[in-house]
């Protein structure tokens, strides 16, 4: 035997003569309880029960990560229900054509909207906060953004009510990525009673949604550099009052040094909107007068 192991006869003795630990006696007790509580309730005990019902019935104090590890290597589980799928994945007749066309020129104020969700890690914790927010095109500002420890249906929808609240007679291009949110028949709902039409960015192109991604950029490089952030709290009061300083305070060149608000101010106030082109990017522009035939 020792010589088709490959092991040593000196080995195998000292094997067979030696102390067995007080902790594998326990484990090999445990494992018998195991055995006999799983054949006795018909497998329906996961490990969760498994370690209750033992620890009840003989008054011990096993801990549910000792008797997992036993079940495991006994082969052990439970007869459960299938789980759901976490995820529901937007079908083909819920998502809309990308109207946008990534032409993201607005000529006037509520032409054209775009949204999108970002997260942020609470330093210290093992939480986010998620930061919901829908811009217009036309002068980068901030139509409504909401803050929240869940990235569900209800962030997206409260971010869209807030906004409509503010711009009741909006009838914009709403545009969004392919987020659960917006693929949703109550989301799709609330733009056909608003009378707007949606647009969608392609599956793997995020540059169809490239405002909304260069916003979230402006944030994350700007804000931990002006904000102190240590919890969940200075996270919040950093994430509003730097969407405050954005929208009130931050000079764009493309504005002729105003902020946005200003902007949104004076084409909401006067008969024609000022019309702000968007710079022609040198390096895109020899990009594709290089590779388009």
């Amino acid at each position: 035997m020792c010589r088709q192991l490959e092991i040593s006869r000196s080995a195998y003795y000292k094997w067979l003569h030696r102390e067995v630990p007080d902790e594998e006696l326990e484990n090999i007790r445990l494992a018998e309880l195991i055995k006999e509580y799983d054949e006795r309730f018909c497998h329906i005990l996961g490990y969760r029960r498994m370690t209750s019902w033992i620890n009840h019935f003989n008054h011990t104090q096993y801990s549910k990560n000792r008797v997992h590890r036993i079940m495991k290597k006994l082969g052990f589980h439970s007869v459960i229900r299938q789980k759901k799928k976490k995820y529901i994945y937007a079908k083909p007749d819920e998502t809309a054509e990308n109207i946008l066309q990534r032409d993201f020129f607005a000529s006037v104020p509520n032409q054209k909207w775009a949204a999108d969700v970002t997260e942020f890690k609470v330093p210290g914790e093992k939480k986010k906060l998620y930061l919901s927010t829908i811009i217009d095109l036309y002068d980068r500002y901030p139509v409504a953004y909401v803050i929240s420890a869940r990235n569900d249906n209800r962030l997206v929808f409260k971010t869209f009510d807030k906004a409509i609240t503010a711009n009741p007679d909006a009838r914009p291009i709403f545009h969004s990525d392919r987020g659960f949110q917006y693929t949703s028949k109550a989301f799709r709902k609330k733009l056909e009673k608003q009378e707007m039409k949606q647009s969608m960015s392609r599956v793997g192109h995020c540059i169809d949604n490239g405002p909304t991604e260069g916003f979230w950029g402006i944030i994350k490089s700007e804000m931990y550099q002006m904000y102190e952030i240590n919890n969940e709290d200075s996270l919040r009061y950093a994430i509003k009052d730097y969407l405050r300083f954005y929208s009130e305070k931050r000079l764009q060149d493309r504005y002729h040094c105003k902020t946005p608000l200003e902007v949104r101010q004076e084409a909401l106030t006067s008969d024609i909107a000022i019309e702000y082109p968007i710079p022609e990017n040198k390096r895109i522009k020899k990009y594709k007068e290089k590779w388009s035939a």
